[in-house]
């Protein structure tokens, strides 16, 4: 594949990828914003997919592809692990723990463990009276397989558990997810389709249960030949809010210093009526190899939310 037709594939690829941020932010709040359980389930993980907007269904090549895409995981020829932590907007905090084991040529099979702690709250009766603190949160356990159906396309599924709870309240349920890889040209060129949240509730916190927030994410990325950057773009459309764009790249001339920046256009969400903060959606952060470590950082702002921060370090068992 000459570099023309790379350049051909890029231009036509950043182009849907802005027609349909543009649609995004045509239209108003999404009527199903808000319907669904479980909403943790879609904050992005790891430090170097959301410095690239999040764009990372199709990349899908490191360890946080347990959460992106598991087809991913296959890539790897030894056992892997990833560790995260992220501090939240308005002082929440969430973390995220897995590992990658390759069982054979074909098979690899991988887990997860993530939390998200709302923090504390105050509570009062009817007359304003304090009667103390309660705080809350949210559980994932997961497990992953993936396969190597050819040198170049790879399945993967992910099976979650997870756990709710607010004061002496909780809530259950159990989620599916499925996503394939195709790549070509050595991996130059590279495609994901993913499906996440299959499931149901179980249990709920009041009388009635919602749905998972099921989602549909379709990628791509693309590094140029003689080019040291890399290009990734997703559509992520999930049921209970309109369609999302993430775009975002990497620069690695300055191995084993990395540069990355993306945007992703449910950052507008974050922007309170008549906001001028053009800011929320963007993505930066680096990386950095150390010895058999590498530790990622990224940034996101929130608007009147508040900054996000997130480190990542991710290495060899």
């Amino acid at each position: 594949m000459n570099i023309r037709i790379e350049k051909q594939f890029l231009i036509t690829g950043l182009i849907i990828l802005f027609v349909f941020g543009g649609a995004v932010f045509a239209g108003s709040i999404n009527k199903n914003a808000g319907t669904s359980s479980f909403p943790f389930l879609k904050i992005n993980i790891g430090a170097r997919a959301v410095a690239m907007g999040g764009a990372f269904t199709g990349l899908a090549d490191d360890e946080s592809s347990l959460y992106y895409n598991p087809a991913g995981i296959t890539k790897f020829e030894e056992n892997r692990f990833i560790a995260g932590y992220h501090n939240y907007f308005v002082d929440m905090q969430s973390g995220f723990v897995g590992v990658i084991r390759k069982y054979n040529e074909k098979l690899t099979f991988g887990g997860y463990f993530s939390y998200l702690n709302y923090g504390d709250f105050t509570e009062t009766n009817q007359a304003g009276e304090i009667l103390g603190d309660f705080g809350g949160g949210d559980v994932l356990l997961a497990l992953s397989t993936a396969y190597q159906y050819r040198y170049n396309v790879s399945f993967g599924g992910t099976v979650k558990f997870i756990y709710e709870s607010v004061d002496s309240y909780s809530a259950t349920g159990m989620a599916v997810d499925l996503g394939v890889r195709f790549s070509r040209y050595r991996n130059r060129l590279a495609f994901g389709l993913a499906i996440q949240n299959i499931g149901t509730q179980f249990s709920s916190l009041g009388d009635e249960k919602y749905r998972l927030p099921l989602t549909f994410r379709g990628g791509a990325s693309l590094r140029p030949r003689g080019l040291p950057v890399i290009f990734a773009g997703d559509i992520i459309a999930p049921i209970d809010n309109d369609i999302v764009v993430a775009i975002g790249g990497e620069y690695v001339e300055l191995k084993p210093f990395y540069i990355r920046m993306g945007w992703n256009s449910f950052g507008s969400n974050y922007r309170t009526a008549g906001s001028e903060d053009s800011w929320a959606g963007l993505g930066i952060g680096f990386g950095l190899d150390i010895k058999q470590l590498q530790i990622s950082y990224a940034f996101t702002p929130g608007a009147e939310l508040g900054d996000s921060h997130r480190i990542t370090v991710t290495g060899r068992l």
